[in-house]
């Protein structure tokens, strides 16, 4: 798609600012926002505390009130207009192994009905996927992934779940994702991971992180409560390939 030629600017409150993109869920959107971020972080860091990516959006939380918006607006475009292609950090490709039993996937057998396909059809599409990590919210670790097959697009259930376990793999909307902790949610499921999506003894608690991209690896249920013991001893490690850096 054709990018607008520069982002737009706002105040959000007295100590942020709100960087937009055109409103859509697009790879060189976030890409042109990452690498913004990074060359914001190498140039402008003394006076942020906290940058928050959204699917179009950046936003900029500053440590006292911004005393001239005007002239912080003039330095941020400037630094966005300067080359910074060569930016980037590193990024991943991580395979993330689903059991896709039923036993999991308690959502299956009406997406199948819903969508016409199979519920084999159903597996094989949303684990042929490779996903982009959007950014990360609303609950810790929860990964907002684009990338998702259009006949797997499912509206979220009329009436919440009061719990969805943690590790589950679901589908709300055009959106897929995995369910970090247990919680409340209205997302159909598909199936489960036996890995952490956010682990507070890590020195980095979610492994993943905002331009990062995942799979989704099929497992059988004898695997899955085999690498859930893995897990469980801290003895499984996360495949990961390295993309670009």
């Amino acid at each position: 798609m054709q990018l607008n030629k520069f982002p737009s600017y706002k105040p959000y409150g007295e100590q942020a600012i709100l960087i937009e993109w055109q409103q859509c869920i697009d790879d060189q959107i976030l890409e042109d926002m990452l690498r913004f971020k990074e060359r914001i972080q190498k140039e402008s860091t003394q006076f942020i505390v906290d940058f928050i990516v959204g699917y179009h959006s950046l936003t900029l939380q500053y440590k006292e009130p911004i005393l001239n918006y005007k002239e912080e607006v003039e330095i941020l475009q400037s630094i966005y207009k300067k080359d910074f292609t060569a930016i980037q950090n590193p990024r991943f490709l991580w395979e993330v192994p689903v059991c896709y039993d039923l036993q999991f996937g308690i959502d299956l057998e009406e997406m199948a009905q819903k969508s016409k396909l199979s519920i084999d059809e159903i597996k094989i599409r949303h684990s042929a996927k490779i996903y982009t990590v959007f950014f990360i919210g609303f609950l810790p670790g929860f990964l907002y992934l684009g990338g998702l097959d259009s006949d797997l697009y499912f509206d979220r259930k009329p009436t919440p779940r009061l719990k969805v376990p943690k590790g589950a793999v679901a589908i709300g909307g055009k959106q897929t994702g995995v369910y970090p902790c247990a919680s409340p949610g209205g997302w159909n499921l598909l199936g489960k991971t036996p890995i952490h999506f956010f682990d507070v003894t890590q020195q980095q608690p979610c492994f993943a992180t905002a331009g990062d991209q995942i799979k989704f690896i099929p497992i059988s249920l004898d695997e899955f409560y085999q690498l859930e013991k893995e897990v469980a001893e801290n003895k499984y490690s996360i495949p990961k390939t390295l993309v670009h850096d």
